[in-house]
């Protein structure tokens, strides 16, 4: 892991670079050893995480090096999460496909701090979150009470996610693998109530906001106040980039222009109806709100050997690599985990309903 480490320190490009470090991620070296490759198998196709880490000059070698090792061990390749240098290098590819994913919001961090100062929405939550007592600070490794809090609220986030916990890019479980992260830390009270963990994206200048993990105790306008202050951080360590992360489906991604008829229906059938799983929609708009100064493209590219047309089990691997199993048995889970927090929603109204009839019979409240 010491020499994955030191490859991304020294090339990482694209955002979720670093992200090939977390648990549950494989890795190849090129035979120079100056390139690395994290993946995830799945149904037979090496998932990597984002692009080859590699110096510039070194990728289009790099990746016909890795799908050439990959075809002989009878694996597919699909590139989840790549960006423009891979697009460059395999856009006009006869033998590769696009399926565009969505959008990444990006800034200048000190154009993220000016517009945080400048626009009256934004500087209206983080005020109602400071008039709340809420604290932020930087986090550093140390006692173990510390940890487990952020433990706690990292349990309850994850409580409210309409899915199981999902791995690959999305891997919530980073919290003991912090060495070159920065993570900071909201208190009310001294108690912790939310995060944000971010990592580097060295070859940039810049940062990954990983996660904003936000607990049950946490009040209106925490998370843009820890994001404020870890944006105004980078900036005064003069980072030159910062990126929320990919907006899945983003109405500011570039438009879909598959020619496959069950890729434009699967497409259409998760905006209409995913959001009882994933709110990509709300996601979008929240990184929205912060005004980037330009979205970049996020794309899915698998090697086909011949043809343009998105396989259909390169979005099956996928989504066995984020699952960690079957996509069967993750929806299955997902069906199961909506049914109950549909039925609990439905007690609380009613419990609130039952409440509120009361109060209504009765305003003394019971007593005579």
């Amino acid at each position: 892991m010491q020499r994955v480490r030191e490859l991304v320190l020294a090339h990482g490009w694209n955002a979720t670079a670093y992200q090939i470090v977390n648990p549950g991620i494989q890795h190849w070296f090129a035979a120079g050893g100056d390139a690395v490759v994290g993946y995830v198998r799945h149904a037979r196709t090496r998932v990597v995480a984002g692009a080859p880490v590699c110096a510039a000059d070194r990728l289009a070698s790099v990746v016909e090096e890795f799908e050439r090792a990959s075809t002989a061990a009878g694996d597919h390749v699909c590139y989840f999460g790549a960006e423009a240098r891979l697009e460059q290098v395999l856009g006009g590819s006869s033998r590769h496909a696009l399926l565009a994913l969505g959008a990444q919001p990006a800034w200048r961090p000190t154009g993220f701090v000016e517009i945080v100062r400048s626009r009256s929405s934004l500087r209206a939550q983080v005020n109602r979150a400071r008039n709340k007592d809420v604290v932020v600070e930087e986090w550093r490794p140390g006692a173990d009470a510390d940890r487990a809090a952020l433990r706690r609220v990292l349990d309850e986030w994850l409580s409210t996610r309409g899915l199981p916990p999902l791995h690959f890019l999305v891997e919530p479980q980073t919290l003991d693998r912090l060495e070159d992260r920065l993570v900071f830390v909201a208190r009310r009270g001294g108690a912790v109530t939310a995060f944000v963990v971010t990592s580097p994206v060295p070859a940039r200048r810049g940062w990954l906001v990983e996660q904003f993990v936000r607990g049950r105790a946490a009040v209106n306008g925490t998370i843009e106040l820890l994001l404020d202050a870890a944006v105004q951080r980078m900036a005064a360590h003069s980072a030159e980039y910062v990126t929320l992360g990919l907006a899945p489906l983003s109405r500011f991604g570039p438009r879909q222009t598959s020619d496959a008829t069950w890729l434009r229906l699967v497409l259409r059938w998760v905006r209409a109806h995913g959001r009882r799983f994933y709110n990509f929609d709300g996601l979008d708009a929240f990184k929205a709100k912060f005004q980037p100064e330009w979205w970049e493209p996020v794309y899915a590219i698998a090697r086909t050997g011949h043809g343009r047309t998105f396989p259909p089990r390169a979005l099956w691997a996928i989504a066995g690599a984020f699952g960690a199993r079957s996509p069967v048995t993750l929806m299955m889970h997902a069906v199961g985990r909506a049914a109950a927090q549909e039925a609990r929603w439905l007690a609380a109204r009613r419990e609130h309903g039952d409440s509120t009839r009361s109060r209504a019979s009765n305003p003394a409240g019971g007593r005579d």
